[in-house]
């Protein structure tokens, strides 16, 4: 069990790169955006099971690596970044701005993602995350309708 939770956690031990896990975590959620950005049902549930295994495991994860919201741990990232493009019609542009953005939020953590992070386990982990997606995800909507051509 220990394995399983280490390899979803780190998303396939993306978080174990001593090179910027989160960035990583982060490139690999924009790079499952990419191969299903056009069929919402599968990119909905990605994003939902993403959140769940995030949910289940990361307080495992936290005990095995004895360390609160350890820096392996990155499926928050992927869950996060994939939750940023949500609904965001698909530009390279945008893309690259909601990763920006996204990592931004992510690393500054404006509230309550400062005060969620706070929490331990899976609640704390997953959590930040998706207030910085949500953040994110609400720039890139008002940016695709104020400029559309961006996303044409």
């Amino acid at each position: 069990m220990r394995k399983i939770v280490k390899i979803t956690t780190s998303f396939f031990y993306l978080g174990h790169s001593p090179f910027m896990p989160g960035t990583l975590g982060s490139l690999a959620g924009l790079l499952i955006y990419f191969v299903v950005k056009d069929k919402l049902p599968i990119y909905t549930f990605s994003v939902l099971f993403l959140f769940f295994l995030g949910i289940l495991f990361s307080s495992e994860a936290e005990r095995i690596y004895k360390r609160k919201d350890a820096k392996t741990i990155v499926i928050d990232e992927v869950c996060g970044m994939m939750l940023s493009l949500f609904l965001v019609p698909y530009s390279v542009w945008i893309m690259i701005l909601g990763f920006a953005l996204f990592r931004v939020f992510d690393i500054l953590k404006p509230p309550p993602a400062k005060a969620i992070e706070k929490f331990s386990g899976a609640f704390g982990i997953m959590f930040d995350d998706i207030i910085a997606a949500i953040y994110t995800n609400f720039i890139l909507q008002i940016i695709c309708r104020i400029f559309p051509r961006i996303v044409s």
